[in-house]
């Protein structure tokens, strides 16, 4: 029996450890800006509703309950400007569907999956576990007329860049998808988190005028929620789409727990705590950005989500031994493709003391 974890590249993170252990070596500590945990307290109306839905003996519905349903299409048309009927679904956080969205929609061996250039790791492993192939590409007209394409990733924010895909780029990626048979699936995780420029859904009515044919969009409340602990993603669009990976995670037990849906319902019905934990991120940034800039890195695009995607013009894993001998831990490049081989992803998500604390060594160490 051949294990399937052999098909797989090494889990990233495991491979930093070593520079993680030189940056805790630091006399103050470690100041760890490489995962991108949230580190900041659940709201207090989400940490309610999971508590006053703590009884549930029973099982939950893998469709989600009629009021989850219903708050995840409404903030689709409130916060992605969908207004026809799209299908939606709860997820066990979005990693979990990224990873297994290939083999739950039937991609597999002879097929081919394009994912971004630069891109979250997670894409490929998903396409590897199908047995499908894999092809980086930012521009689709490279692929060119390829008739095993069954699937499109397309990232925006990019996580690991913070680059903003235009509503004409979503445009014709659709209509190139659509052309060819192929599906479109949008991770749009950091969709809440534009500072420079606005972000758009793929589901906005600009790019797909109420028409979710073949278009998926992927959303989680990890980041813009402090939810990463409650594993609580969604994915919505093409009913049809929707439907099917519905009845194969009915089979597979995909369920999110029911304490968890209620906690969505609250998370999805508020935009306060959002608009609060936008601003402690914003000071974050502008303090980080600021420091690096000034210690000789160079930050590429970064316009929205929660990291600076920062460069030395060097081999990323030689920034981060850089960095770690300052106590700080970044993610290198390498890590989300071979054309992000010279750039770091900083994360925003530590306190702001640790923050404070990686500002105040950046500016000491400028050689």
């Amino acid at each position: 029996m051949s294990g399937l974890s052999a098909a797989l590249p090494d889990f990233p993170w495991d491979l930093l450890e070593p520079a993680k252990a030189r940056a805790a070596a630091h006399p103050d500590g470690i100041v760890d800006l490489s995962v991108g945990t949230p580190v900041d307290p659940v709201p207090s109306l989400i940490r309610r509703a999971l508590a006053d839905a703590s009884d549930a003996p029973g099982y939950p519905l893998t469709a989600g309950t009629p009021a989850l349903r219903s708050a995840i299409a409404q903030w689709l048309a409130r916060e992605c400007g969908a207004s026809g009927r799209p299908g939606v679904l709860p997820t066990i956080g979005s990693k979990e569907l990224v990873a297994w969205l290939p083999t739950l929609l039937g991609v597999g061996p002879g097929d081919t999956v394009v994912i971004p250039s630069v891109g979250y790791p997670t894409y490929e492993v998903g396409v590897r576990l199908a047995g499908a192939k894999v092809v980086r590409s930012d521009a689709l007209t490279a692929v060119g007329p390829d008739p095993s394409v069954r699937l499109v990733w397309i990232n925006s924010p990019s996580n690991p860049t913070g680059q903003v895909l235009p509503v004409e780029h979503l445009r014709k990626v659709v209509a190139w998808a659509r052309e060819r048979g192929a599906v479109v699936i949008s991770d749009e995780c950091y969709l809440s988190l534009g500072w420079e420029t606005k972000p758009v859904s793929v589901l906005d009515d600009e790019v797909t005028g109420g028409d979710y044919t073949g278009v998926l969009a992927v959303h989680s409340l990890s980041k813009r929620s402090n939810l990463a602990g409650y594993r609580a993603g969604f994915v919505g669009g093409d009913p049809a789409l929707i439907g099917e990976l519905l009845a194969v995670r009915k089979h597979a037990g995909m369920i999110v727990p029911a304490p968890v849906q209620a906690a969505m319902i609250a998370a999805l019905g508020d935009e306060e705590h959002v608009a609060a934990q936008r601003s402690v991120y914003a000071a974050r940034r502008d303090q980080l950005r600021a420091a690096l800039t000034a210690a000789g890195f160079e930050i590429s695009h970064s316009e929205a989500g929660l990291y600076l995607w920062s460069t030395r013009g060097e081999d990323s894993w030689k920034t981060v031994d850089w960095l770690a001998e300052r106590g700080i831990l970044a993610a290198p490049g390498a890590f989300y493709g071979p054309a992000a081989e010279q750039h770091v992803r900083v994360a925003l998500t530590a306190t702001d003391e640790r923050v404070a604390a990686a500002v105040a060594r950046l500016s000491g160490n400028r050689t």
